[in-house]
């Protein structure tokens, strides 16, 4: 009976005292530590360098160490492999952005409590940088086994619907298509600047996708992680908005994150419905099974869906 208590008070333990972890990579994800310790530096010279106290940064790149992050070799400092791949800004990999928008949900996540009492969404905080720039890095990992699990076959004209950073409509541009963005102007300002840099020609149609026109004669609207920041009555009207604007036989792509029928695992995804509670008025993350009744209310037919790592993948014709 004491082993089982100690386990379940470790297991506890880990519940309540997980923030730690996340507010120190926060700190030195906010202050470029990882940016300076590509080669050996103590915590003298590094807070030199970051403007920082010594002692505090001795203590941080201490606990970075145990986190394994870092390498220690006497009071020098140095990232480790994943650090190098993912926390150093000049990485094809780099993280940052999204840790930064994880930032911005811890702080916004503190208001959980008043949230619970009202059901009102708690955003005191906010960087619309940070967010779309991190949707970036997450995508720009993925978008490689996204575009092999959709059916791209007779795709000419397509949509991507909340296309944010525009990560997968420079994938579209690539094979050929004619590809147009949709997202709010802040959105698309950031979108131009990412698809700029790798000189690629896509469309925008800058505005609301809820109220506004998206255009018509579509062979393909995809529309990536964006169902669930909208209550299904919503969604149910965007799909209907979404058929009329697709060619006869044109089809619809969703990727969201899975979640169960019960809407309890895996863990991530249900954490993630309580992100959606905090920040949005109607959203949760949403089910496959969920998903395609509202497609078939739509007019949708013929439905196909493909399991990625944490994300599915849904398709329906509109005909």
């Amino acid at each position: 009976m004491k082993n089982v208590l100690k386990k379940e008070l470790k297991f506890l333990r880990e519940l309540w005292s997980g923030f730690r972890q996340a507010r120190v990579l926060f700190t030195a994800n906010n202050f470029r530590v990882f940016d300076h310790l590509k080669n050996p530096l103590s915590a003298k010279d590094l807070s030199e360098k970051i403007g920082t106290s010594p002692r505090a940064t001795e203590i941080l790149l201490d606990c970075l160490t145990g986190m394994g992050l870092l390498k220690k070799q006497g009071s020098r400092y140095q990232n480790k492999d994943i650090a190098s791949r993912f926390l150093v800004s000049t990485s094809p990999y780099y993280q940052g952005n999204i840790i930064r928008h994880g930032e911005t949900l811890w702080k916004n996540w503190s208001g959980l409590d008043q949230v619970l009492r009202t059901g009102k969404p708690f955003r005191a905080f906010r960087d619309h940088e940070s967010f779309i720039l991190g949707m970036h890095d997450i995508a720009k990992l993925r978008v490689r086994d996204v575009m092999r699990a959709i059916n791209l076959r007779g795709v000419k004209k397509i949509l991507d619907l909340g296309g944010g950073p525009g990560t997968y409509s420079m994938e579209f541009a690539k094979r050929d298509m004619d590809v147009t963005l949709m997202d709010y102007p802040e959105t698309v300002k950031i979108a131009r600047e990412l698809i700029k840099k790798d000189g690629i020609k896509i469309n925008f149609i800058e505005g609301d996708f809820m109220v506004d026109p998206i255009g018509n004669d579509y062979d393909l609207i995809f529309i990536s992680q964006v169902l669930h920041a909208y209550s299904e009555k919503k969604n149910i009207q965007l799909l209907k908005k979404c058929r009329n604007s697709l060619n006869i036989a044109g089809r619809i792509v969703i990727q969201e994150f899975f979640i169960s029928p019960d809407h309890t695992s895996p863990l991530s995804s249900a954490l993630f419905s309580v992100n959606m509670l905090v920040n949005t008025e109607g959203g949760r993350t949403y089910s496959p099974v969920e998903i395609i009744r509202w497609l078939g209310n739509s007019g949708f037919k013929r439905f196909r869906t493909n399991r990625l790592e944490d994300t599915v993948i849904i398709e329906a014709v509109a005909s």
